[in-house]
């Protein structure tokens, strides 16, 4: 720090200085303003039920991208993109779908390893919780008749 305010360097006057032997802070010895409420016992293990709950899933998912993938390593960081990215929901109430068209990732060869994995959910015939709309999943922008209904999807047919 000596050095940095001999250079000219410091901290611009708008921080404290940072003490070299700064020592943790037991619970009790903090201000009532600084403390922070902890949650309760029982709502603690709910928040970690359902992080371990979406945990699980996003490791299933992974499971299902990296077998498009040259490089396994690459899934969980697309899946974090494809979570990041925008998607158009447009539902059917008369054909009882729920289209989820997810925008393009940033190159080919992770639009198929996307596409691998939306049609691995859409095999899995999910609906919306809540309602009796099946969820239907597709890349915006790839040929699909949205009139159809999800069984006679045309891309899902061998020429």
């Amino acid at each position: 720090m000596e050095s940095d305010r001999a250079l000219g360097r410091g901290n611009g006057g708008d921080q404290a200085p940072v003490e070299d032997n700064a020592q943790p802070l037991e619970w009790d010895a903090l201000p009532a303003s600084e403390k922070f409420e902890r949650l309760a016992p029982s709502r603690k293990q709910l928040v970690d039920t359902v992080k371990m709950i979406a945990y699980r899933a996003e490791t299933a998912m992974a499971s299902i991208v990296r077998e498009s993938l040259a490089r396994t390593d690459d899934a969980r960081s697309l899946l974090r993109d494809l979570f990041r990215s925008e998607a158009d929901l447009l539902p059917d109430v008369e054909q009882q779908v729920l289209r989820v068209h997810v925008h393009p990732m940033s190159n080919p060869r992770s639009n198929r390893a996307i596409a691998h994995l939306l049609e691995q959910l859409n095999a899995a015939e999910f609906t919306y919780p809540g309602t009796s709309l099946q969820l239907v999943y597709s890349i915006a922008g790839e040929a699909e008749n949205p009139n159809l209904a999800p069984h006679q999807n045309p891309a899902d047919q061998e020429i």
